[in-house]
């Protein structure tokens, strides 16, 4: 007899719907996995061995052959347990056939039966309602896969468990979805002293999710600032903290099946790899620039970063996704982030400071800074120095803004965005002034005469590029909207422009 159950295969956010068939012939006694397993997936025939055992469910001595179609996706990780186990009990007539064909399973075994929780429920649970089919899942997975409101999920502590529901001796109640997690913001921008022009910039940056550049050197203040960037972008929508959790599911990154509403915040070592930064390595799991997905990503010592690690962030910057390509299958994930970086003026980091520099002043801060390619230099819409702060400053008590405050300024500011965008963009991926394409700036972004006498002249004195030119306007875009201003004007594009001057400090 052959039984069939159902599970699903990842290809990046999205699950693939895979067959699991199961054949229990007369032949030499054998149990075989075919389908392009992965070592996890080869292995799960041990397990399930130990867990019939443990349930007193004796194999019969025949050849046991398991199927998972199609059988050129590759499969991979140990969520196959539970359906492989659940389609040889239905081949064995322990487990009515007719009940699994509505029913899409995900789970590893332990050895004595238990389910042990795994990743990528979310984006299961998605796909089995996108299949009109209820989601069987480990109890740990049961909160996190309950948020797609759509889909029954029924989560079971062990085997036997699902064998009672499947057998409607015991059925299982449905799963009730985790809390919706809100971080409290730990670092205040009060207790930044000094750097106004930043905490303006970082502003800037939030309210339209505009790239920033700080350089300045050692002990300014650089990381302090971005650390308190992601305490000032608005929560989560609900269509954001589901994108984002289906790629931090994928990672194992959900705690206790809680949906995150804060704007995640990354900020990999300067040894990442391309891997590591950009998604690869086994399985092509997603990386850094994808966990940062509606967030923040903060690369600290910028130019320490591997020039070819760097350069493979000009396309995601732009196009708000990145391919991983592989020679059995292109995974595709969601990125769209805001980028702040940070650097020091050159490798010594006192360029600036003729009593500590070095011989190399100021060759050593081009050859530095210079590890950055230009056509990734332009990608930043607001490049800032940040000087060193005075004693003098430090000894204040601290009177600055508070993160609150001005975090209900950027909301305002998105809230404006969401609202325009909704009216005219027909693409829903459109949700911030950053992502206007070139062709919609003319119509929301539109200088009056004065200002854009003063673009002109920016353009040619300081050589803007056409990616630049756009920059500034949408970098105009939100201060204007951080105004509650209808129209782009004249110094609103100053401000703009004054951010995107090239320059390297201390020359």
């Amino acid at each position: 007899m052959v039984a069939i159950a159902y599970t699903v295969a990842f290809e990046g956010v999205e699950g693939r719907l895979v067959e699991v068939q199961a054949s229990v012939a007369p032949g030499l006694p054998a149990f075989a996995i075919v389908g392009l397993p992965d070592k996890a997936v080869s292995e799960a025939k041990e397990r399930v061995k130990a867990a019939f055992n443990a349930l007193s469910i004796a194999l019969p001595s025949k050849r046991i052959t398991v199927n998972l179609s199609p059988a050129d996706l590759p499969k991979e990780g140990s969520h196959f347990d539970l359906p492989i186990a659940l389609a040889i009990l239905a081949a064995l007539e322990i487990v009515p056939a007719e009940n699994l064909e509505n029913v899409v399973s995900l789970g590893e075994l332990a050895l004595n039966g238990r389910l042990v929780q795994v990743v990528g429920a979310l984006p299961a649970a998605m796909t089995s309602s996108e299949d009109d089919r209820a989601l069987i899942c480990p109890m740990a997975c049961g909160p996190e896969a309950a948020w797609v409101g759509s889909v029954p999920v029924f989560a079971a502590a062990n085997l036997r468990q699902v064998i009672d529901h499947l057998s409607d001796r015991a059925p299982l109640s449905r799963a009730s979805p985790g809390q919706a997690c809100t971080r409290p913001t730990q670092a205040d921008l009060r207790d930044v002293k000094g750097q106004e022009r930043a905490k303006r910039a970082l502003e800037i940056a939030a309210a339209g999710r505009h790239h920033l550049l700080m350089i300045g050197p050692p002990g300014a203040g650089k990381s302090m600032l971005a650390s308190r960037l992601a305490g000032l972008m608005p929560p989560l929508t609900p269509a954001e903290a589901l994108e984002t959790s289906m790629i931090h599911s994928l990672a194992g990154l959900l705690k206790d099946g809680g949906i995150p509403r804060n704007a995640p915040y990354r900020d990999p070592h300067h040894t990442a790899s391309m891997a590591a930064l950009v998604g690869g390595g086994r399985g092509a799991k997603p990386g850094e620039i994808s966990l940062a997905h509606n967030g923040v990503l903060f690369l600290d010592e910028l130019p320490e970063f591997s020039r070819q690690v760097l350069e493979t962030l000009r396309q995601p910057i732009e196009t708000g996704e990145v391919v991983v390509a592989r020679a059995n299958a292109h995974i595709r994930y969601p990125c769209r982030f805001l980028l702040v970086a940070a650097a020091n003026p050159c490798r010594c980091g006192y360029l600036a400071d003729a009593a500590r520099a070095c011989a190399r002043v100021p060759t050593c801060g081009a050859d530095y800074l210079g590890k950055v390619s230009g056509p990734m230099m332009d990608r930043f819409d607001l490049r800032i120095e940040v000087p060193a702060v005075s004693f003098g400053e430090l000894d204040q008590p601290a009177t600055g803004e508070t993160t609150a405050e001005v975090a209900r300024r950027v909301s305002g500011a998105r809230m404006r965005q969401s609202e325009r965008f909704s009216n005219l963009a027909q693409d829903r991926k459109i949700r911030s002034n950053a992502d206007a394409p070139p062709a919609m700036l003319e119509e929301i972004a539109a200088p009056d005469d004065e200002g854009r006498k003063l673009i002109h002249r920016a353009a040619e004195k300081l050589g803007l590029t056409a990616r630049g030119y756009h920059r500034v306007l949408r970098t105009a875009r939100s201060i204007a909207d951080l105004e509650a201003s209808p129209k782009v004007h004249s110094k609103h594009l100053a401000e703009a422009i004054s951010y995107r001057l090239p320059f390297i400090p201390g020359i």
